[in-house]
């Protein structure tokens, strides 16, 4: 069941895919991670999709990540009296706090964060951009503002406001609910949304600890500006382009998704890049040109995974997205330009032993020519760091956690395996062997990477460094 590509799959699970066979189907197909999405259904549903996925997972006999996507605070404005109004450009609007008429003076906006926060020159985006407002004259409980884009208020629009940092916790008391049932459930990351500074990270750690992965979503500016301090706070980042790229201008995006990709390499952290990656197979088996080329380029970046939401979760034709992806992501890997262009974006190498010994052995793989890189990890670290180097051929990650092994199924080239803790060096290099060749990575004769921290099974100590010659089977 090994994957031939090194880039991995998180497909969001929805109406279109919750079913037995359809879960089956996709990872078949090509997914590494199932996303589930808590901005919809009900957790009954989630718990099925779960259960569903563990069963295939002992079906399969290879593990598989499981990502809960918490929804976060959604702002909203309230119901308008005629359910919606027509704005032009150059008009002046109140919203308010409360005593709400509903009408273009009084747009009701129940979320007194904002109003404790906006100052004058700060825009409003209403329905994801397509109404724009300035404000010029905020108050305790109104807000005037001025529309730069005119367009329609509807009931119930959601509201984004890239200039203003909101003293709102990112973990709303459904978010706090929903992460205590997933984490009850045994979820393998926790994906954050609406985070604006480091301190929306800590707390959401406090209530994780390590029972899962944290993964922060970057969708607001105000993260880009921390982005350095996030990083080192969470476990992962997923570079979230749909909410980003409603408060950043559009032609940004490209530049910040190449940003945070080179930040996590530096940082030894995966990396996801995400939203509507291939979004016209949403209704079509086809991808566009352009968004083939939009997948390509995220993997050239070196990003860890790429996800598909609505083609995966609610399309017509979520195996044929998956399919498209893995294909993409393997056409792209085996280009003569790929190496060159990962190689050059490769970040600067950490001055500390771990690194030091996890760069020598990529580095030896490759002059050997090596079959693997074996990377014995208790935490997914040491496979984390031979991955960060981007090397030419794959990890073999054997790890004595069924937790860790299901979070590196987002790990840039790891495949990985339970296994016992090894007690000693020959253990060490029998074991390696052994799995290479049970998973088809190395026959009679290969040389395999073998890296280790010895002590054996203490998490973090990457200080070893062997080459091995795979011999015949027992």
């Amino acid at each position: 069941m090994r994957r031939h590509r090194r880039a991995k799959i998180v497909a969001t699970v929805g109406p279109a895919s919750s079913a037995p066979e359809m879960l089956k189907a996709l990872f078949l197909a090509g997914v590494d991670t199932f996303r589930l999405n808590f901005s919809h259904g009900e957790q009954e549903d989630h718990a099925k999709v779960h259960a569903a996925i563990r069963k295939l997972e002992q079906e399969v006999n290879r593990p598989i990540g499981i990502l809960m996507d918490l929804q976060g605070p959604k702002i909203r404005v309230g119901t308008l009296r005629d359910g919606k109004i027509a704005v032009e450009a150059g008009e002046t609007i109140r919203f308010v706090l409360t005593g709400a008429e509903g009408d273009r003076t009084s747009i009701p906006l129940p979320h007194k964060e904002i109003f404790a926060a906006v100052a004058p020159g700060h825009d409003l985006l209403i329905d994801d951009g397509r109404v724009r407002v300035r404000v010029t004259g905020p108050g305790d409980d109104f807000i005037d503002a001025k529309a730069i884009v005119g367009g329609t208020i509807s009931n119930h629009k959601g509201v984004n406001l890239p200039g203003t940092v909101l003293d709102l916790s990112p973990l709303t008391a459904k978010d706090r609910a929903d992460l205590e049932f997933g984490l009850k459930l045994g979820v393998d990351w926790v994906a954050m949304s609406f985070v604006q500074k480091p301190s929306d990270v800590i707390e959401a750690r406090g209530l994780i600890g390590e029972r899962a992965g944290l993964m922060a979503k970057i969708e607001k500016p105000a993260a880009l500006e921390r982005i350095d301090d996030i990083i080192q706070l969470c476990d992962a980042i997923m570079v979230a382009r749909g909410d980003l790229g409603v408060e950043i201008p559009h032609e940004d995006v490209p530049g910040r998704q190449k940003e945070l990709v080179r930040a996590c390499r530096l940082a030894v952290k995966p990396v996801i890049v995400a939203t509507q990656m291939l979004d016209s197979m949403v209704a079509t088996p086809t991808p566009t040109r352009a968004e083939v080329s939009d997948v390509a380029t995220a993997i050239y970046d070196g990003a860890d995974a790429v996800m598909l939401s609505a083609e995966s979760a609610s399309g017509r034709y979520p195996r044929e997205a998956v399919e498209m992806m893995d294909r993409i992501i393997h056409s792209t890997e085996q280009h003569k330009m790929y190496r060159s262009i990962v190689e050059a974006t490769q970040p600067g190498e950490e001055q500390t032993p771990p690194h030091a010994v996890a760069t020598a052995a990529a580095d030896l793989a490759s002059v050997v020519h090596a079959a693997a890189i074996v990377a014995y990890t208790s935490s997914g670290t040491s496979a984390a760091r031979v991955a960060r180097k981007r090397p030419s051929l794959p990890i073999l990650a054997i790890t004595p956690s069924r937790e860790v092994s299901r979070r590196l199924c987002l790990l840039w080239g790891a495949h990985s395996v339970l296994s016992p803790d090894v007690q000693s060096y020959e253990e060490m290099v029998q074991r390696a062997t052994t799995f290479a060749r049970q998973e088809e990575f190395a026959r009679q004769g290969d040389l395999l990477v073998v890296v280790a921290g010895i002590p054996f099974a203490q998490a973090g100590t990457t200080n070893n460094l062997r080459v091995v010659t795979v011999g015949a089977p027992d």
